[in-house]
């Protein structure tokens, strides 16, 4: 089996092997940084936009009376907006131990003490 077949005129398996084995110089090649800084994000105004489309539709659905069927649309929406307020409260707080006891701010240039966070 890994041997060669003459008699077939069959590649071996390690000759097979080596036709289709990827490339892998590019893998060891070092690669240059990113130049553009990680994104910073108002994460609270993001998740209080989706709570606010949860309430939306609660509101729309509450107005429109789903039928007996579809009574399950109502607890989804209040789903996502208890969840949505859980992130809420989950980011200002990871955020506040983040900037140590300081309610946080996208471009705050003045906190360089915090790990892994690239300011430019």
């Amino acid at each position: 089996m890994y041997g060669s077949d003459p008699a077939g005129g069959y590649p071996t398996r390690r000759a097979t092997r080596q036709m289709f084995s990827p490339r892998l110089e590019c893998v060891n090649e070092p690669r240059p940084p990113d130049p553009s800084a990680p994104l910073e994000t108002n994460d609270t105004a993001t998740i209080l936009a989706g709570t606010g489309l949860w309430v939306v539709a609660l509101i729309v659905l509450l107005i429109m009376g789903p039928s007996p069927d579809h009574r399950w649309w109502i607890w989804t929406c209040v789903a996502g907006i208890g969840l949505g307020l859980f992130g809420c409260l989950y980011v200002r707080r990871r955020d506040r131990s983040i900037n140590g006891g300081k309610p946080s701010s996208v471009g705050d240039e003045k906190d360089e003490s915090v790990p892994g966070r690239t300011l430019s």
